[in-house]
């Protein structure tokens, strides 16, 4: 594979990507749930192979067209059904709540409270005292609930682990 190749498949792969990416709305790169994350990661893989290593690009622009597709039907199917929903998404856990840590939940999601006081730095929280609950998304970003009050109905889809879910929250 020569330069002007690797010129010519990079440019493509562009335009293909922006093409696609306008067809299938901002929901393209999106980090929403686990599959849109999986999906993201192999879509950049295989633009990867597409513009550095392929020979020809159409298995490349192929996988791509795919790619998305799978994901305008996923995400089609998971607007229409639970079960789908469910099928594809991993569920929020709540990792700590109105103070405390739930050291069983830490297990299950393999962090560790050294972790979570950094997820508190970063979201400015002031003390432990000041955040109402920390979240592991489904995505695996860590969500930082903190301030005065918190609206329970911000942990309605959250699992709850091993813990038992508090009074409070319905």
């Amino acid at each position: 594979m020569d330069l002007f190749d690797i010129v010519w498949q990079t440019l493509l792969a562009v335009v293909v990507v922006i093409v696609l990416a306008r067809v299938n709305g901002l929901r393209s790169f999106s980090k929403m749930s686990s599959f849109d994350f999986a999906l993201t990661v192999a879509t950049g893989s295989v633009l990867a192979t597409m513009m550095t290593s392929a020979k020809t690009p159409w298995p490349g622009l192929v996988a791509l067209i795919v790619l998305f597709a799978a994901r305008y039907v996923i995400s089609a199917l998971r607007q229409r059904s639970s079960l789908a929903q469910r099928i594809t998404d991993n569920t929020p856990l709540v990792l700590f709540y109105e103070g405390q840590f739930f050291e069983e939940n830490l297990k299950l999601a393999r962090v560790s409270r050294d972790d979570i006081r950094s997820k508190m730095r970063e979201a400015n929280a002031i003390s432990p005292g000041s955040v109402r609950a920390i979240v592991l998304e489904a995505t695996g970003d860590v969500s930082v609930l903190h301030g005065d009050t918190l609206d329970t109905d911000l942990l309605s889809d959250v699992s709850w682990g091993r813990v038992q879910r508090p009074n409070d929250i319905s």
